[in-house]
């Protein structure tokens, strides 16, 4: 019987360019509304963001403003947000990688964020499609494991991610029934002293477009049998 596999790719600068992202946010606050609101603004998010354990780009931006009730022109900042042309974010070939993996096993788009930025994004960069609707968006994902699997029970699961400690987390629950993948992009895959922390992943790659070239069929078999395999 053939074994049941399921991809679980991570978004943010795993198939998205979230650090590009942030930086056309910070370029905007700047030109728009100056270094103040630029260094206020970045100065709650990062705050919350440590607080909460996710980027809350919308939250932080509603506390900001209660910060500046008077200042009409941040009503607009919204709008720039969730109205960004996310699709010129995708790295090279994410979608490809999403639609290819479907071909050898279910693929779920799996995420950390808020529940209306973070779904956004994921709908207009067209992740949501090319996953056919197989998406999940928890406030701290590597807490949501059982259900995980009771949503999309697997023999084998695959899971990518940019962040080491996501990856621990999982491998210490799933351990050989799954495989761990890290694609060395963005700034957490950069952070040396991170990266230190944790044990290295099953695998690494440069891009994410590189897993394409994996042999997924041998790279899901029971330790047993690779053992076995020349």
């Amino acid at each position: 019987m053939a074994l049941r596999r399921v991809f679980l790719i991570d978004v943010d600068n795993t198939l998205l360019d979230n650090d590009r992202l942030q930086a056309d946010l910070v370029r905007h606050l700047e030109e728009e509304y100056g270094s103040h609101a630029r260094e206020r603004y970045w100065t709650i998010f990062t705050e919350r963001w440590n607080r909460i354990g996710y980027a809350d780009y919308l939250g932080a931006l509603q506390l900001y403003r209660e910060e500046e009730l008077h200042d009409p022109r941040l009503l607009r900042m919204s709008s720039w947000m969730v109205d960004y042309p996310f699709a010129t974010l995708l790295h090279p070939r994410a979608l490809d990688v999403v639609r290819i993996l479907r071909k050898k096993g279910a693929v779920v788009i799996l995420s950390d964020g808020d529940a209306v930025f973070q779904p956004r994004k994921i709908e207009r960069s067209g992740l949501w499609e090319a996953a056919e609707g197989h998406v999940l968006v928890y406030i701290h994902k590597e807490q949501m494991v059982s259900d995980i699997e009771e949503r999309y029970p697997a023999d084998h699961y695959v899971l990518v991610d940019d962040k080491i400690r996501i990856l621990t987390a999982f491998k210490a629950v799933w351990q050989d029934r799954v495989t761990t993948i890290l694609p060395r992009q963005g700034h957490y895959a950069e952070d040396r002293a991170l990266m230190a922390s944790c044990p290295p992943p099953d695998l690494s790659v440069g891009h994410i477009a590189d897993i394409l070239d994996l042999d997924f069929d041998t790279l899901c078999l029971p330790s047993s049998e690779k053992r076995s395999r020349p």
